[in-house]
């Protein structure tokens, strides 16, 4: 990949699903990450809250190894709920003016043992995604594809 610009290549994004046992939200999330990739210069990676791997922490690891300095991490969820506003900033160690890159508290949704976050750049933390008119134009897709 060329990018004329050297700033561009410090920026990593990191797609965060939630996670599951089924292979559906994984595919769909790996999807989105491959078609966004062909539109960015950046360097963009999946993360998962549980179950399905890459896990949160080894993403932003991968960037951090390939040298960014700054991750935009969007969480691929339609709107905030408990996983978006806490589970995921606490992993992210975004909690409470937490400086800390890392996270020991009991979740129930994790599983193992519990990977460091070795990153010491700028962690950019994103709404999700929320009531968009192109997800309203997929909505009526669905609609007309039904009848």
């Amino acid at each position: 990949m060329v990018t004329n610009s050297n700033l561009n290549s410090k920026i990593g994004v990191l797609l965060v699903g939630h996670g599951s046992r089924l292979p559906y939200g994984k595919d769909v999330v790996s999807q989105l990450a491959e078609i966004y990739r062909q539109e960015s210069e950046y360097s963009v990676e999946i993360g998962f809250m549980n179950m399905s791997k890459p896990s949160i922490p080894a993403a932003i690891n991968k960037l951090a190894r390939i040298g960014v300095d700054k991750i935009v991490v969007i969480p691929v969820f339609l709107a905030h709920g408990i996983h978006t506003t806490q589970d995921i900033p606490q992993i992210l160690g975004l909690n409470n003016g937490n400086e800390s890159h890392h996270h020991n508290h009991d979740n129930p949704h994790s599983h193992g043992k519990e990977e460091l976050i070795e990153f010491k750049g700028e962690i950019v933390y994103t709404e999700p995604l929320g009531a968009d008119a192109r997800i309203a134009e997929i909505i009526k897709d669905r609609v007309n594809d039904a009848l």
